[in-house]
């Protein structure tokens, strides 16, 4: 189809410029992490809060944002929250302590959770195309977290304030476009209910998937968290060093991901991601300098890209029937369980450098137990067998599920 032929291809546009500064949003912060505790006199926990505040609200939010785009409409859910980001972000560049930084990474994260919970189902409603549309959203995703700390490192070494400042400005600017060509689904679909996200928790493969997933998510952010500290570069080389890794992860999920689901299998795909993830714990661990740090930290990118690209694939598969419900379920625990990951951190650096990364070692090692343990469970859920297999139609089912491109980013 020729995309010129696409009758709302500015609001989709607008809609995915949008989508990509919520995801560089998050990793801005990254590159400029050490000059923020250094110019507010915190210690290194205490900036690791503006990680756990944002992510523990967006957890929170998830539902709350589920529950009022069935009641409300997506529309103004999604506008709402990239409203609250923008002002959410421009503030934050005129905050003078770490006690307004965390409550308004906090506010961000509400924003980002309103918009995340409908960004995908508006913008499926606006394309004609829904395979382009969703190729899109998952190519700003991972072009977010690539681009996202280069963009942080370059400003920051300006003033710590100015990504905050520019990543708002650019938000208002977004939403100025989208608010003007967004429209409701054709269809407007039935409340989600609160207890039909929780009964979800009543399958077993949902259940083993959630504990994997919460292992994975929590390590996830104590690499992203505590590594900016960890590697103690300047502001620059430092958004350097994240764009490598955002480049890893964006090659995880766009280059590698799917491809290897369709040979070998969504669920073994998973286990070979949090296994070589699983390396990267001893390997930072046991680093002997930050050239080999710097190799890690890129290769511990691509298989979270390869696990991204593939959880949310088989949350919906093994979950509600409703997506709604099922992503609603699982973005609970996975962000849930990485909330508390970079305030650990954080601590735990006050007592070894590495110790972040054993502790991150041990949590992930018991999602990998599990995984060893009941990863039959998922695949006879989703249709394959814990075998090495050569073609999985289940998977491909699930490709390009309007929900899918969201879980890819995280």
């Amino acid at each position: 189809m020729d995309r010129r032929s696409e009758p709302n291809r500015s609001a989709i546009y607008a809609t995915t410029l949008v989508a990509f500064l919520a995801i560089a949003g998050i990793a801005v912060v990254d590159p400029i992490l050490p000059a923020i505790g250094e110019a507010i006199g915190v210690t290194a926990w205490q900036v690791e809060l503006l990680f756990t505040a944002y992510i523990a609200v967006m957890a929170v939010g998830m539902i709350p944002a589920t529950l009022a785009s069935g009641r409300f409409g997506f529309k103004p859910v999604l506008i709402t929250g990239v409203s609250v980001v923008g002002v959410a972000a421009i503030l934050a560049s005129f905050s003078n302590d770490i006690v307004q930084l965390s409550v308004l990474r906090g506010v961000w994260g509400l924003g980002n959770a309103m918009f995340f919970a409908t960004a995908m189902v508006v913008l499926v409603n606006l394309a004609n195309d829904r395979e382009w549309v969703v190729g899109l959203f998952e190519t700003a995703l991972g072009l977010g977290f690539a681009v996202g700390p280069l963009i942080g490192g370059l400003l920051g070494e300006v003033s710590w304030r100015l990504p905050f400042f520019v990543c708002g400005v650019f938000m208002v600017l977004a939403l100025a476009v989208a608010s003007r060509k967004l429209r409701e689904p054709a269809h407007k679909q039935p409340p989600v209910r609160l207890g039909a996200i929780f009964s979800t928790y009543r399958k077993p493969a949902f259940v083993t998937l959630c504990v994997v997933t919460a292992a994975y998510n929590f390590v996830f952010f104590v690499v992203l968290g505590y590594t900016p500290l960890y590697l103690h570069l300047d502001v620059i080389p430092l958004g350097l060093a994240f764009t490598g890794w955002g480049l890893g992860l964006a090659a995880g999920i766009l280059l590698i991901g799917h491809r290897l689901a369709h040979r070998i299998g969504a669920v073994q795909t998973v286990g070979v991601a949090i296994a070589g993830l699983l390396v990267c714990m001893v390997l930072f661990a046991t680093s002997t300098g930050t050239a080999m740090s710097l190799v890690v930290l890129v290769l511990a990118g691509l298989f979270m890209g390869l696990a991204n690209a593939n959880l949310t694939d088989l949350a919906l598969g093994l979950g509600s029937s409703d997506r709604r419900v099922a992503t609603g379920a699982f973005n609970l625990v996975r962000w849930g369980a990485a909330a508390p990951a970079p305030i650990i951190s954080g601590k735990l650096a006050e007592h070894g450098l590495a110790l972040p990364f054993w502790v991150g070692f041990g949590v992930l090692a018991v999602g990998v137990l599990v995984y060893l343990a009941f990863a039959h469970v998922m695949a006879a859920g989703y249709g394959e067998r814990v075998l090495w297999s050569r073609w999985n139609s289940a998977a491909r089912r699930n490709e390009h599920a309007p929900e899918e491109p969201v879980g890819e980013a995280y």
